[in-house]
C-alpha cells in the first residue's frame, strides 16, 4: 500500500441536532435532545412514535428550487451536506482554480442505508390510486441510492470514482473508509465522501417497530435514546447526513488548505453471525477495532477517545462494551467513549458520517461530547461514557465504530495533523 497521508478539509453535517456543523457540535456539548414525538404523519398504532426529525432544513439555500422537487430528501440532505464541506473546505476542482484537481482525480463515495423510501412511499400510493402508468418520471432517480454521489459529482465535476456503499448503519464509515483507501493508494487524489438517510416514514418506522427495536418512551422523548444506560429499551431513529472531504496532504499543504485531522485508519469485516444481533462477546467489533488500528501502525493506548456507534440496544451497547475492553485491555479504563446517538437518534446510513464530523471536531476544539441521560449505571456498560456533560480534554487520536444490520463493521481512526 502506499504510504500517502490523508487530511479531512472540510465538513458537513445535518441531523435532528441542527444544520451544519457548528450548531450540531454547539448543541451536542449542551448535552441537548434532538428528539421529539413525530410531526410528518400520522403515527396510527405504530408503538413508537418519537424520532429525531431535522427541523430546521430549508432545501433552496442549498439546491435549485426546481431541482428540490426532483429530488428525495435523503440526497436533498446529502447535497447540503457536500456543499457545507466542500465550502469548508475551499476544494478546487478544475484547470481554471488555483491548485485545482483533475476531476478525474476526484471522487465521490456517499451511500444511504435505505435511500429513497419517502418517494417509494408516495409513487407507490400514487400508483394504487391513479394507476401505475401515472407515477413520476423522476420516481426511480429519487429512490436510488447512487443518485445523491451521482448529484454531488455532477455539482462539482467530480469524475473519478462515484458509487454508493449500502451496508446499513456502517454505510457512511465504509464510504470514508474507502475514500482515505483510494487516495492511500493513489488512485485519486481528493474525494467527498459520507451518507445520508431520511427513513422517518410511515414505512420505515413501522418496520422497525414492528421489529421492536426502537425504543418506546412515547412521553419522554429526549430521554429516550440512552446508549449504556441501564433502562435504555431500542434505539431512537434519526436522519440527516454527514459528509466530508479528504485530500492526499501533500497537495492540501501546496494549495494552502486549513486542515482539520488526519484519517489515519480504517477496518472492515463481518461477524458473519445473525441479521441483526452482534456477534457474542462483541467479537467482529473487536477485529474490527483492531484491523482499524493495524492500518493505522497505533496501539491501543494512543487512542483517547471512541466515538461509539452507541445506539441504545440491550444487545449492542454491551457487546460494544466487552469489545472496547478486548481490545483496548487496561487502557479501557482510561479511555474516554460516548454516544451522540444520546442526542441525535440513530441517523442509520448517515451515522458514520455524521460520527466522523464530530470525531474531527473533538481534535479541533479539545472538548469530548458527552452521552446524556446517563441515569440508571449499567452493571453490564461500566466504561468512561463521558456521561451527561461535555468534558474539556486534549486527545491526539479519536476512533469512531460503526456497525449495522448483517453483521457489517466499519470502524475508522482519526489523528490531530500535525
Amino acid at each position: 500500500m502506499s504510504n500517502r497521508r490523508v487530511v479531512i478539509t472540510g465538513t458537513g453535517i445535518i441531523s435532528a441536532l441542527g444544520t451544519g456543523t457548528e450548531k450540531n457540535w454547539q448543541a451536542m456539548l449542551a448535552g441537548q435532545s434532538g428528539i421529539s414525538t413525530i410531526t410528518r404523519f400520522d403515527l396510527g398504532k405504530l408503538d413508537a412514535r418519537i424520532a429525531g426529525e431535522v427541523k430546521d432544513f430549508q432545501p433552496e439555500q442549498f439546491i435549485d428550487r426546481r431541482e428540490v422537487r426532483r429530488m428525495d430528501l435523503f440526497a436533498q440532505y446529502a447535497m447540503a451536506a457536500a456543499d457545507m464541506a466542500v465550502k469548508e473546505s475551499g476544494l478546487p476542482i478544475g484547470p481554471d482554480a488555483p491548485h485545482g484537481y483533475i476531476p478525474e482525480r476526484v471522487g465521490v463515495i456517499v451511500g444511504s442505508g435505505i435511500g429513497g423510501i419517502s418517494s417509494l412511499e408516495e409513487q407507490h400510493r400514487k400508483g394504487l390510486e391513479k394507476g401505475f402508468d401515472r407515477l413520476s418520471p423522476f420516481f426511480i432517480i429519487q429512490m436510488i441510492v447512487n443518485m445523491a454521489p451521482g448529484l454531488i459529482s455532477m455539482r462539482y465535476n467530480c469524475k473519478g470514482p462515484n458509487w454508493a456503499p449500502v451496508s446499513a448503519c456502517a454505510t457512511s464509515a465504509h464510504a470514508i473508509g474507502e475514500a482515505w483507501k483510494s487516495i492511500r493508494l493513489g488512485e485519486t487524489d481528493a474525494a467527498i465522501a459520507g451518507g445520508a438517510e431520511a427513513a422517518i416514514t410511515p414505512l420505515g418506522m413501522g418496520g422497525f417497530s414492528v421489529m421492536k427495536a426502537l425504543s418506546t418512551r412515547n412521553d419522554d422523548p429526549a430521554r429516550a435514546s440512552r446508549p449504556f444506560d441501564k433502562e435504555r429499551d431500542g434505539f431512537v431513529m434519526g436522519e440527516g447526513a454527514g459528509i466530508v472531504v479528504l485530500e492526499e496532504m501533500e497537495a492540501a499543504k501546496k494549495r494552502g488548505a486549513n486542515i482539520l485531522a488526519e484519517v489515519v485508519g480504517y477496518g472492515a469485516n463481518s461477524d458473519a453471525y445473525h441479521v441483526t444481533q452482534p456477534a457474542p462477546e462483541g467479537e467482529g467489533a473487536a477485529r474490527c477495532m483492531r484491523l482499524a488500528l493495524a492500518s493505522a501502525g497505533m496501539r491501543p493506548d494512543e487512542v483517547g477517545y471512541v466515538n461509539a456507534h452507541g445506539t441504545s440496544t440491550p444487545f449492542n451497547d454491551a457487546n460494544e462494551t466487552k469489545a472496547l475492553k478486548a481490545v483496548f485491555g487496561d487502557h479501557a479504563r482510561k479511555l474516554a467513549v460516548s454516544s451522540t446517538k444520546s442526542m441525535t437518534g440513530h441517523m442509520l446510513g448517515a451515522a458514520g458520517g455524521a460520527e466522523a464530523v464530530v470525531s474531527v471536531q473533538v481534535l479541533t476544539k479539545n472538548v469530548l461530547p458527552p452521552t446524556i441521560n446517563m441515569t440508571s449505571p449499567d452493571p453490564d456498560c461500566d466504561l468512561d461514557y463521558v456521561p451527561n456533560t461535555a468534558r474539556d480534554a486534549r486527545v491526539d487520536a479519536v476512533m469512531s465504530n460503526s456497525f449495522g444490520f448483517g453483521g457489517t463493521n466499519a470502524v475508522l481512526v482519526f489523528k490531530r495533523f500535525a
